[in-house]
């Protein structure tokens, strides 16, 4: 299909990630730093817990989970996703952070975590997905950030609210998972607006 002139120009310049090196981040006890090929006995682990494997729907050996960790850089130098793992003050993998999806024409990413058994109930996904929020927002320029979950996923919506995502809307049978399809919440931040009320 022929190009045809756009009216509106991208909001974001190619660059915005590759233009810098991948920060680490520190959040209270937590550190989210790039992913490293070490860490894949760790993620290998973390994708044999049931409730990752259901959510996610996917799991991996350590040959898999080496080549998905050591992918983030390569797609953090072509402007596409960010990835950070969630780790504790001895390194010791609790989680994952990040966004993909990135569209610079529109400045928006769709934000994606899971946290290991572990570290539930602490708090971890949500204080990282804050810290990342914060970095796309002010230090990125992205305009917009979203997350989709399954409805029957609530330790997901807890995340998603606790970090000042509004509940959108529902999308009715969206995602398909193992046991077949389910209606999914659509969460959104926005740059230029505080968290507020939350929706239905």
């Amino acid at each position: 299909m022929p190009r045809v002139p756009v009216l509106v120009p991208p909001v974001l310049a190619p660059g915005v990630l590759a233009g810098r090196d991948q920060p680490r981040l520190e959040v209270d006890e937590l550190v989210l730093r790039p992913w490293s090929g070490d860490d894949a006995p760790a993620v290998a682990a973390a994708y044999e817990d049931p409730d990752i494997r259901r959510w996610h729907v996917w799991s991996m050996d350590v040959a898999e989970a080496t080549t998905w960790t050591t992918s983030w850089a390569d797609r953090w130098r072509r402007d596409e996703a960010a990835s950070w793992a969630v780790v504790d003050a001895d390194d010791r993998l609790l989680g994952r952070m990040g966004f993909q999806k990135l569209d610079l024409d529109d400045a928006e990413a769709h934000v994606a975590y899971w946290v290991v058994p572990a570290a539930r109930g602490r708090g971890v996904a949500s204080r990282a997905l804050s810290a990342v929020t914060e970095l796309a927002f002010e230090e990125l320029g992205l305009h917009r950030l979203q997350l989709e979950h399954a409805t029957a996923n609530a330790g997901s919506c807890g995340v998603a609210r606790r970090a000042g995502y509004t509940v959108e809307g529902t999308l009715r049978s969206q995602m398909m998972h193992a046991d077949g399809w389910h209606d999914s919440h659509v969460h959104g931040r926005v740059a230029d607006a505080s968290a507020h009320e939350e929706g239905p």
